[in-house]
């Protein structure tokens, strides 16, 4: 683990801890389907945020689908909320919390550290579909006495990342509420944000880009040769739609130097803004590094479990299109590194979760025109990265259209 690793984590930790948490504002999208009972929205949750909500159904969707619930709601019906309209939007706030109903002009208030599902108030699975907007307010700087329990929630919560990446179990002393909040990070179970639910049709890739696929290189290097994570992804599309998209997506792009990471992580901390955007090692493909790095984290917990991955442009095209090689891994932890005797980060060994981690969130986004999944020649199925990690894979790659 490099030296300037440890200074931001200090600085997130430590920093943070006396000038308190961010007073900013997100706005994310979704689209909720009834075809699955709960939607995973990978967005993890700090006590004393208020959502708001606004949502209005999914073109082609159901004749009487509503945010607000339809108006034949059958009070017979066994609903998730049985109080709220059938059809409505709910929403809870951990794993196992109580379901309410949300609709489109409500807030909801996170009382503890928790993580975002939102669903369809019905009985069963239907045509139904929302596109949903949510607004997340953080609560105000925890310099007043009172809000100081929500900076112990976060701190506990990363803690318990940490831990359950290391060790596959959460802190003794921590809460329930919290564990829940992360939950999702465990290794070996699907990630936040996974793929669960999320169906990919087959389509037969044209001959050209299936060829040009099937040359590309399985796995990535380190500078000295080691070979690395295995190649489990492609985008086709311009580099200013790739990084729309991205953004869309809740991935931040990772910081290049770290250096400037630090200094940078003092200027978040001094603005009470999360810093999300750890710097990432150099990895190689196509005899260069990455091109970009993205990552996705709790805050607090970034320095030692992250959703990651780096990409490429390929020295090839498609249909005047830019394509983007990527590897993706979820990091978990920390672990020997077998070529320095170092620390280094320990990967969660499915990296199947990671790929469908970022199939998920980019079909969130609503600027992806479609996705399959190809299995080239030779693929990666068992494999260590440069460290001496081991994995494990269907081999199977993730290609994606952007629109």
């Amino acid at each position: 683990m490099e030296r300037a690793t440890w200074i931001v984590f200090s600085l997130l930790i430590f920093g943070s801890a006396s000038l308190g948490q961010n007073d900013s504002t997100r706005e994310l999208s979704f689209t909720i389907s009834a075809a699955q009972a709960w939607t995973d929205t990978g967005t993890d949750l700090v006590s004393g945020d208020v959502l708001s909500f606004s949502a209005e159904p999914k073109a082609g969707s159901a004749e009487g689908c509503a945010p607000n619930g339809g108006p034949n709601a059958n009070a017979s019906e066994k609903l998730p909320v049985a109080d709220a309209p059938a059809g409505a939007l709910i929403a809870r706030t951990s794993d196992s919390g109580s379901p309410s109903f949300v609709g489109t002009g409500h807030e909801l208030h996170a009382d503890n550290a928790g993580h975002l599902f939102l669903g369809i108030n019905g009985p069963g699975k239907s045509d139904c579909g929302l596109a949903v907007k949510v607004k997340i307010s953080h609560a105000q700087a925890l310099d007043r006495p009172a809000e100081r329990p929500k900076m112990k929630d976060q701190l506990s919560s990363a803690a318990n990342v940490w831990l359950q990446g290391q060790f596959g179990k959460p802190a003794a002393n921590s809460g329930s509420n919290t564990a829940n909040a992360v939950s999702s990070n465990e290794p070996n179970s699907a990630p936040s944000g996974g793929a669960s639910g999320l169906k990919i049709p087959t389509v037969i890739l044209d001959t050209d880009l299936r060829k040009n696929i099937d040359e590309l290189p399985r796995r990535v290097h380190d500078h000295l040769g080691n070979p690395g994570d295995m190649v489990n992804f492609v985008i086709v599309g311009s580099e200013d739609r790739a990084k729309a998209a991205l953004e869309a997506a809740d991935w931040h792009l990772a910081d290049v130097d770290g250096k400037e990471a630090g200094l940078k992580a003092i200027m978040n901390t001094y603005q009470k803004k999360d810093y999300l955007e750890m710097p990432m090692s150099h990895l190689y493909l196509f005899d260069r590094m990455q091109d970009f790095g993205y990552e996705q984290a709790q805050a607090f917990s970034v320095v030692a479990s992250r959703h990651h991955f780096r990409m490429w442009k390929a020295p090839f095209s498609y249909n005047g299109e830019t394509v983007f090689v990527g590897a993706g891994t979820h990091d978990v932890g920390f672990e020997k590194d077998v070529r320095s005797g170092r620390l280094t980060h320990k990967i969660d060994p499915g990296v199947d979760l990671e790929r469908e981690n970022i199939a998920q969130s980019l079909d969130k986004s609503a600027k992806v025109k479609s996705m399959t999944y190809y299995l080239p020649p030779n693929p990666v199925q068992d494999a260590k990265n440069a460290s001496g990690g081991g994995y494990h894979s269907d081999g199977k790659l993730l290609v994606v259209f952007l629109k």
